[in-house]
This record gives structure tokens, C-alpha cells and sequence, in this order.
């Protein structure tokens, strides 16, 4: 007798066959419940008890939210004022014609893609420095520098955080402009730094407030580390005047501080690459030894690229081979070695006469370029009919502005306008072109009459 049958005899009833061979079905399937089921819960538990379920959600990048929200939004006057990267009058990314014709040649030569020495190109270093330090400069002809390639400015001043933490044994404070680039915070925090800050921007006249930061740094103590920007400084596009970098540049020599300047502009500040690496340079005139972090994404349109280097400058050349040695040991765990394309580009638009005459021109292009939309900008405000005062949007230099907008009427401009940037009311100027300056004038003025 099957199980069904006989459990429905012990209880006095008759089971006829069907009825027995449902019941049983039942039982069968209840068990097969159970069998599945049992992987799902050891699964579950699993995830509860895994390695991670204590890592939470990070925030969004402030910048890249920027870009996503202006991507959802369907209105054809939209403007993505957030990115730092340089758009042609059409609103386009912009290749150089010295980086397409630089690529060409590098294609005809047909070179091998072997990895680089761990300090990188050679040739791409040695033009990088005289680039930075100019080809008179003593230090430069002395050999008392050493130069690595970075992975562009990111990766160039995550190499000097990680090697000032190793072998600055004086302090571990590192002095940021406030406000200054939101990347160097963790950059150097990451690296093990502590960071401090003082003052630079005065948000009440858009301008730099040189009386504040002179007053912090003559107070900040001796042997620390200082951050400066050489030019186009990010992200208000306020810099000292060259009277002020000199006074800077007494009291940082006074108070005996390490300068760790940041270069990613040269050239593209101004459109002279000599006037914007004059702070760099006095600097070192004056015998101040500083470290140096450069990109070439902005200068040469190297975004992707990724080329970089960090150079330090020293008492001697004995010194800077020892440093070097250093460097080369740092940078080994982190990426073994810098990638190749990028670093050939500079190089050989820095190397090869035509092109570097071809590129100076174009990288004053770029330069005029944003100066004007400045210019056209304050011009429209002004046939706005605004009363404000706008002219620090012209006193500013570089791709970033710090427009003075207030958070409320940077959210009106996104909200009523489609004009995106971040809450601090800074702007790209690189996104601003003739065909829609008219339109940012007018919902600037909308929001702030």
C-alpha cells in the first residue's frame, strides 16, 4: 500500500487511487519547494555576511552630475557650462592640426608599442621641463631638475603627494588656496598629507583677496608646504599680478616653505606660454627649489592622452639622480610605467620646429578664443540691461569663471534656462560660443536682476 493510502487507512477513511496519487504529487512537491528553496536562503545569507555589505554608496561627482542632468534634458538651448574642456565656436571638441599632423608622423614611422622606462619618454621630459623652466633657465642647464612623466597633471601630482610623504620629513601640511581645485584635496589626502588651507578669493568682489592670503601666509609655519597655481587658477580664474607674485614670493622664501606649484594652463591662460610660467620661473630665480606638476590635456587637447610630468628642482645634479632614483621606486607599484601615445604627441610637437610654431599659434587660438566669449559676454550683459558690475569676468583668466552667482540662482538658471554648472556658480567658458553667448547674457540677467 502506497503512503497516502495508508495514512488515510490509519484514520478510518478509503482512498481511492487518484486521490492517492494526487497527495502523493503534493508531497512531492513540497519537498522540491524545500530543496530549491534552501540554496535561495543559503544565498541570501550568503550576501548578508559578504565581504562588502559594509561599503556604502559614494556620492555623485558634483562635475559629472552636471553632464548627466544636461544629457536627460530635451531643450534645444541647453549649455553644459560644467566640463573643463575646450569646445571650437561650434560647441565641438577641438583636435589641433600640430596633434593630427604629430599623429601622422608617428603613424609613418611605425614604431613599436614596448613599454617606456619607468620616468617615461625622455625626450617628452627634457621638452616638458625646458617647456616649464625656459631653455635659458640655470636650473634647467645646470641638470639640477629631474623630470617624470605622469599619467597628465591627476597623475603627475599624485607622484609628488606620494613622494612628499615618503621623503618631506619636515611637515605633512600641505596649504591649498581657498578655494582651489576640488582634486587636490584627495590627491594629497590620499597620499597620507594633512591638509590646510588659506585664503585667496574674496567672493564679495569676485577677485583676489591678495591682502588675506599674504596675512595667512606670513603666519603659516616654517618648512610646511604650499600650493600655488602658476596661472589660470581653478576654479575661480583669479591670478596674482607679477607685483604680487613677487611679494609672494618673499614671504613664502621667509617663511622657509616647500612650493609645490600646479601648471596645467601654460599657454592656454594667456596664449604665451613664457608669460604664464613667469611665477614658476621667478620663483626659482629667487632660489626657491619648488616641485612642479603639468598637464598637457588643456594646452595640447591631450584630454584623453593623458601626459603629464612632475619635476622637482635641486641643489645639484648629484642631488636630483638620487631623487630620481626615489621617484622611479615610487612610481614602479603604482603603474610600472606611463603610457606611450600621448607622451610621443608632445613630444614631437615640442621637438619638431613647425609643429611647435603650429601649436603656439593654435594654443593662442584657444586662448583668444575664451578671452573673447569673456569680452562678449559682459558686452551682452550689459545690452541686458543689467546694472551689476561684471567686469571680473574680464579681469579672470583661463577656461573657468567664477560668475559670482548665488546657488538659488544657479538652480533658476537650470531650472528655467537648461544652463548647467556647478553650484558655485562657476562656468566653463570654453562652452560659451557666439552663437549662444546671447542667451547665457539673458538668463543671467533673468536671474539676477
Amino acid at each position: 500500500m502506497r503512503g497516502a493510502e495508508r495514512s488515510a487507512g490509519a484514520r478510518g477513511v478509503k482512498c481511492s487511487p487518484a486521490a492517492a496519487t494526487t497527495a502523493a504529487a503534493a508531497m512531492a512537491l513540497l519537498h522540491s519547494r524545500r530543496f530549491f528553496a534552501a540554496p535561495r536562503l543559503a544565498a541570501a545569507a550568503s550576501r548578508a555576511s559578504s565581504w562588502w555589505s559594509h561599503v556604502e554608496m559614494g556620492p555623485p561627482d558634483p562635475i559629472l552630475g552636471v553632464t548627466e542632468a544636461y544629457k536627460r534634458d530635451t531643450n534645444s538651448k541647453k549649455m553644459n557650462l560644467g566640463v573643463g574642456a575646450y569646445r571650437d565656436d561650434n560647441g565641438k571638441p577641438y583636435v589641433l592640426n600640430c596633434v593630427r599632423k604629430a599623429e601622422a608622423m608617428i603613424a609613418s614611422k611605425k614604431m613599436d608599442k614596448e613599454y617606456l622606462p619607468i620616468g617615461g619618454l625622455a625626450d617628452f621630459t627634457r621638452a616638458s621641463a625646458e617647456l616649464a623652466l625656459g631653455e635659458n633657465s640655470e636650473a634647467f642647464k645646470s641638470g639640477r631638475y629631474v623630470t617624470v612623466q605622469g599619467i597628465s597633471g591627476t597623475g603627475s601630482l599624485r607622484i609628488g603627494a606620494n613622494f612628499l610623504q615618503r621623503f618631506f620629513k619636515a611637515s605633512r601640511d600641505v596649504y591649498l588656496p581657498k578655494p582651489s581645485w576640488g582634486n587636490h584635496t584627495p590627491i594629497f589626502r590620499d597620499a597620507g598629507m594633512q591638509l590646510q588651507a588659506y585664503r585667496y578669493y574674496d567672493p564679495k568682489t569676485c577677485s583676489l583677496d591678495f591682502s588675506g592670503a599674504m596675512d595667512d601666509i606670513s603666519k603659516i609655519p616654517e618648512k610646511s608646504i604650499i600650493l600655488l597655481h602658476a596661472c589660470a587658477h581653478n576654479p575661480t580664474g583669479v591670478d596674482p599680478r607679477q607685483e604680487q607674485w613677487k611679494e609672494l614670493a618673499a614671504t613664502v622664501k621667509k617663511r622657509n616653505l616647500l612650493v609645490y606649484f600646479d601648471m596645467a594652463y601654460q599657454g592656454f591662460a594667456s596664449g604665451d606660454i613664457n608669460r604664464d610660467a613667469w611665477a614658476v620661473r621667478y620663483f626659482i630665480e629667487q632660489g626657491i627649489n619648488i616641485v612642479l606638476s603639468q598637464s598637457f590635456a588643456k594646452n595640447m587637447g591631450l584630454y584623453g592622452e593623458r601626459a603629464g610630468a612632475f619635476t622637482v628642482i635641486c641643489s645639484d645634479a648629484d642631488e636630483a639622480k638620487r631623487v630620481e632614483s626615489q621617484l622611479k621606486i615610487l612610481i614602479r607599484p603604482m603603474y610600472s610605467n606611463p603610457p606611450v601615445n600621448g607622451a610621443r604627441i608632445a613630444s614631437m610637437i615640442l621637438n619638431t620646429p613647425d609643429l611647435r610654431k603650429e601649436w603656439l599659434t593654435e594654443v593662442k587660438g584657444m586662448a583668444d578664443r575664451i578671452i573673447s566669449m569673456r569680452t562678449q559676454l559682459v558686452s551682452n550683459l550689459k545690452k541686458e540691461g543689467s546694472s551689476h558690475n561684471w567686469q571680473h569676468i574680464t579681469d579672470q583668466i583661463g577656461m573657468f569663471c567664477f560668475t559670482g552667482l548665488k546657488p538659488e540662482q544657479v538652480e533658476r538658471l537650470i531650472k528655467e534656462f537648461s544652463v548647467y554648472m556647478t553650484k558655485d556658480g562657476r562656468i566653463s567658458v570654453a562652452g560659451v560660443t557666439s552663437s549662444n553667448v546671447g542667451y547665457l547674457a539673458h538668463a543671467i540677467h533673468q536671474v539676477t536682476k
